[in-house]
């Protein structure tokens, strides 16, 4: 979700059709504090999964997928990415089942984020 405001409002339709808005509330969202790379779901997966990540500032970010025995396997993201939550698809159509590890490296004015996870691939 991107850094800004959010306006939400919800509709409630009952058995006969009837419907009613609530009222209207903001929401503000801001920049994270702190990177954060998090858990992918679903998990276990097949065929596809996603990933989520959380930057405070814009970063240069690079996503990989490895096998458990450190070989890669796809570079999801390698680019410049604004603050704020972000995600990333993986799909696994094509790889075998077993564990996998997603690694974030994110870089902002010299400083160097480094984490990673384990994701599990069932077919």
């Amino acid at each position: 979700m991107a850094v800004g405001t959010y306006t939400y409002r919800l509709k409630q339709v009952d058995l006969d059709g009837t419907f009613e808005y609530s009222s209207s509330i903001e929401v503000e969202v801001t920049a994270p504090q702190e990177y954060t790379l998090y858990q992918n779901y679903p998990n276990p997966f097949n065929p596809a999964t996603t990933i989520e990540y959380s930057l405070p500032e814009k970063s240069n970010v690079t996503i990989s997928i490895y096998t458990a025995l450190g070989e890669l396997v796809k570079t999801l993201v390698n680019e410049s990415v604004e603050a704020g939550y972000q995600k990333a698809g993986f799909d696994a159509t094509n790889l075998p089942s077993g564990t996998y590890i997603y690694q974030i490296r994110a870089t902002s004015e010299g400083r160097t984020f480094v984490d990673s996870k384990k994701m599990m691939l069932i077919k």
